[in-house]
């Protein structure tokens, strides 16, 4: 079994889905043979959490001329993330873009997506974080793995084991639908 090329990583939570998404890279860039991945000590998984792995890749809508968060993602920023994914990666074995606030891309921006979506690159794997996956288009989501998260729900053992399982499913290679609430 295989990771699946695509996740949303939905939490009302901006800094909940935005760690979900890093600890997914990590999990796909991890070198551990066996282990629970991501294991925290190989080169790829502390460059991966420090923020410094040369191919995980975060898109941004970006700011505006006042540096404040623009408003949507915008398809020339999906042109240059698809001209991106067809390079090699520089160390692992894929490459891995998390693209934040994704649910803020355009129409236009999302139906450039989908064909990246539908013929991804091997190499390319896609973390779309989203406040209100429900604003991306039905093609957009379906496919790709959906793993929710409700950062304000109460925390309970069981759940926190689940949690776990699936996370070490997923890094395990696993592919399954995903669903964590």
């Amino acid at each position: 079994t295989r990771l699946a090329h695509a996740y949303i990583a939905a939490s009302m939570n901006e800094d909940v889905r935005n760690g979900l998404a890093r600890t997914l890279a990590a999990a796909m860039l991890c070198e551990a043979d066996g282990e629970e991945r991501p294991c925290g000590r190989c080169a790829a998984c502390r460059k991966s959490l420090k923020g410094l792995h040369p191919d995980i890749t975060v898109i941004t809508p970006g700011l505006d001329s006042k540096g404040r968060k623009k408003r949507e993602i915008t398809v020339d920023i999906v042109r240059a993330l698809s001209s991106e994914a067809q390079v090699v990666p520089n160390e692992a074995r894929r490459k891995a873009f998390i693209i934040e606030d994704a649910d803020t891309m355009n129409r236009q921006a999302q139906n450039a997506f989908l064909k990246l979506l539908e013929e991804p690159p091997e190499t390319a794997s896609f973390i779309l974080c989203a406040a209100n996956p429900g604003l991306l288009l039905d093609t957009v989501r379906s496919r790709c793995e959906q793993i929710r998260e409700n950062a304000d729900a109460e925390e309970s053992e069981e759940a926190s084991s689940d949690a776990l399982a699936l996370l070490g499913a997923i890094s395990a290679g696993d592919r399954c639908g995903l669903l964590l609430w």
